[in-house]
């Protein structure tokens, strides 16, 4: 059985990034796997890196939880907004403070890291106002860049998947709902992916 942790970056309930990840759990525990949710605005951490790698910073409980998820986890799970051509605030410092060097990557004398956190795939769900163009044309596919291959690859998650929800802002309850939809569907197939390789590992 493959376990997903979702992890939301939007910090209103009841924002449409929730109703992906509620979407997203849906399908996911349909196809016979289990879920695991964190909302990381709800957390209590420093999200700022006080002196970068230079000296330890002692993770929050919050944070401690949070890491002790990642490893249970077979397949993670991102549902934020862009914000400015980037993951908000909340995910990057999530990130900064807890994939650190030793846990996430490990540098071993070669010009790139070894992924630590390998073994393990992970999907991105990403809303945005932005037309599909102007994302991809204008912006170079900022978060496929930035978040999908130098944080997530970089760490050694495989496969990466980013789906981006473009119009937000001007999208209608049907087209919502037909979203909503979409990514359940994309859930069961990370599902039954998922459970297929941890079947094939463990032989």
């Amino acid at each position: 059985m493959a376990h997903a942790l979702i992890l939301v970056g939007h910090a209103d309930p009841g924002s449409f990034n929730h109703r992906l990840a509620d979407a997203y759990a849906r399908g996911f525990t349909a196809a016979g796997h289990r879920t695991e949710r964190i909302d990381l605005a709800a957390l209590r951490f420093d999200p700022i890196l006080r002196t970068g790698y230079r000296a330890e910073q002692p993770l929050e409980p919050d944070l401690v939880r949070a890491r002790e998820a990642i490893e249970r986890a077979d397949h993670l799970v991102w549902v934020f907004p862009m914000y400015w051509a980037s993951a908000p605030a909340v995910v990057r410092g999530f990130v900064d403070r807890v994939f650190l060097p030793g846990w996430a990557f490990r540098y071993e004398g070669h010009a790139l890291p070894t992924g630590l956190l390998r073994g393990r795939s992970s999907r991105a769900v990403v809303t945005m106002d932005s037309p599909w163009w102007w994302y991809s044309l204008a912006l170079h596919r900022p978060i496929h860049r930035s978040f999908g291959s130098a944080t997530l690859s970089f760490c050694g998650l495989a496969p990466v998947s980013i789906t981006t929800v473009h119009n937000v802002r001007a999208m209608k309850e049907p087209a919502r709902d037909g979203w909503c939809a979409r990514v359940e569907a994309l859930a069961a197939d990370d599902a039954r992916r998922a459970g297929s390789a941890i079947s094939t590992t463990r032989r």
